[in-house]
């Protein structure tokens, strides 16, 4: 068959070439955004003690339900009032061998805070947002207590020292220092935090 002279002709490999430059340059300039999550850092794993007995009052419980109330041992509270309520109870000191602690030594309330427990339950229409928020003013309440005993002890804030001693930055002759001194912060005023099985009432 004769070709008709004069017809244009498609370099299709050319074509084929840009097609995939394109590609190698979408694929490269191209991010995509993932969620980074929350940064919190976990509690040791430790051996559960067995045969251990925990009295009731040495567990401050704090519920929240779907509609975002909070509860402290059965007491519906405003959030700005969770922290204090939380210190008070691990600052308690009631059974008189904490000589450390500042609180009014209820015989109702904890005993020591090395004893302390604080349960946090939450339903599973809870917003997440108001869970963390609880959280944290929980956490916040360890570390007040805790940068209390180390102002006392060490003459600077634990949160500082602790942010210090998990840098990476921070030399070894430094961290082995810091060890020893967030270590027996901690002792004092452990973080016994129970995060509780949520309910669907």
């Amino acid at each position: 068959m004769a070709r008709r002279a004069g017809a244009p002709e498609v370099n299709a490999g050319s074509m084929a070439d840009i097609a995939f430059l394109l590609l190698i340059f979408f694929l490269v300039t191209t991010t995509i955004e993932t969620d980074a999550g929350l940064d919190r850092m976990l509690p040791p794993i430790e051996p559960p003690d067995t045969d251990v007995i925990i009295k009731q009052k040495n567990i401050f419980q704090v519920n929240i339900n779907r509609s975002g109330q909070l509860l402290a041992d059965e007491e519906l509270i405003d959030l700005k009032d969770l922290r204090s309520k939380a210190m008070a109870f691990l600052d308690n000191g009631g059974d008189g061998t904490c000589s450390y602690c500042k609180g009014k030594r209820n015989a109702e309330s904890s005993d020591n805070p090395t004893k302390a427990i604080i349960s946090l339950k939450n339903d599973r229409e809870t917003k997440y947002g108001t869970y963390i928020t609880v959280q944290n003013e929980l956490v916040g309440a360890y570390n007040e207590l805790r940068n209390r005993e180390a102002q006392r002890l060490f003459g600077r804030d634990f949160t500082d020292m602790e942010a210090e001693y998990l840098n990476p930055e921070t030399s070894s002759s430094l961290k082995d220092e810091l060890k020893e001194k967030v270590k027996r912060i901690q002792d004092l005023f452990p973080q016994k935090l129970s995060e509780a099985e949520t309910t669907s009432n």
